[in-house]
């Protein structure tokens, strides 16, 4: 590595506050220095790489759009490095696993199994991080993920773990209030939609009978937002069975219609190829295996 085309850490890192915070002064205020030491670090990491990257009116710097660009590769940089240096303090002897998971699937079905996982290797070291949908394994740190999806990841191994059915839910309130006699009915009931799954609305209805063009509604970005939705009664949910079977033990909950229908999906762990022979990564694949296969010995 060149060493007159490594910049100092302390240019990048005001770089990266410019670029996010949009301002000297804050930028300055995160990192505990004065508005001008800011400046001159500015100006010398400019000067270092030969390429404009600031735009100068009057009192104010913006970034020029190779500024931009350079302080997002800055900021993914700049990540990896301070992961390391957590993995290195909590792990110093490796076997680190960066998992990212699904926020509720991975709080519910991973997590009160994940004490066995330790009791079996203590030398391994699992960090989590809730991410929603899929992403780029290149541009993270991440060791594998908990996804949902048909498994078809490009460039990555994948491990069924569980299938989805799910259920229509809704508070008592909304369904003393609205009552509801076929699947039809809930055509014209608010539809509570989760991101995650644009089609699984549609997908219900079809496994009904029941055709239908437009589904209105409201959208919401993860199960826990949309359950205290449904509790408030603001619609009809559709949810994972594993989570309408709590909530309609809890009473906070009822099935609206019907039986549980499988989802198109499931739910994997998956990761990318590069990955695969990483210890820490192997022990958890065979660990997780063994579990899903106790699982399925276990009556019904």
């Amino acid at each position: 590595m060149a060493r007159r085309t490594l910049p100092s850490t302390h240019g990048l890192a005001a770089l990266e506050a410019l670029a996010r915070l949009e301002s000297v002064t804050a930028a300055a205020q995160e990192l505990s220095l004065t508005q001008s030491a800011v400046s001159r670090q500015l100006q010398a990491l400019e000067a270092q790489l030969g390429v404009e990257l600031f735009v100068r009116r009057a009192k104010r710097i913006s970034l020029t759009t190779a500024g931009q660009l350079y302080a997002q590769e800055v900021r993914r940089a700049l990540d990896l490095l301070t992961n390391a240096a957590l993995r290195l303090q909590t792990n110093p002897e490796g076997g680190t696993l960066n998992l990212a998971i699904l926020p509720t699937f991975g709080m519910r079905w991973l997590l009160p199994r994940l004490p066995r996982f330790g009791r079996a290797h203590p030398d391994v070291t699992v960090n989590m991080n809730t991410r929603l949908g899929r992403f780029d394994f290149a541009e993270t740190d991440m060791d594998a993920a908990l996804s949902f999806g048909n498994g078809d990841w490009p460039k990555c191994h994948a491990m069924r773990l569980e299938g989805e059915a799910v259920l229509p839910m809704a508070s008592r309130d909304f369904l003393q209030a609205t009552p509801v006699a076929n699947p039809a009915d809930l055509l014209t009931l608010p539809l509570l939609h989760i991101q995650t799954r644009p089609d699984a609305w549609q997908d219900w209805f079809s496994g009904q009978g029941v055709h239908a063009q437009v589904l209105p509604g409201t959208r919401y970005d993860q199960f826990s937002t949309i359950l205290q939705a449904a509790r408030h009664g603001l619609g009809v949910a559709l949810l994972p069975e594993y989570l309408a079977r709590e909530e309609e033990a809890d009473g906070r909950l009822e099935v609206v219609i019907g039986a549980p229908s499988p989802s198109r999906g499931a739910y994997y762990l998956v990761w990318p190829e590069e990955k695969h022979n990483t210890p820490a990564l192997q022990a958890f694949c065979v660990w997780i295996k063994e579990e899903i296969e106790a699982e399925d010995l276990l009556p019904r």
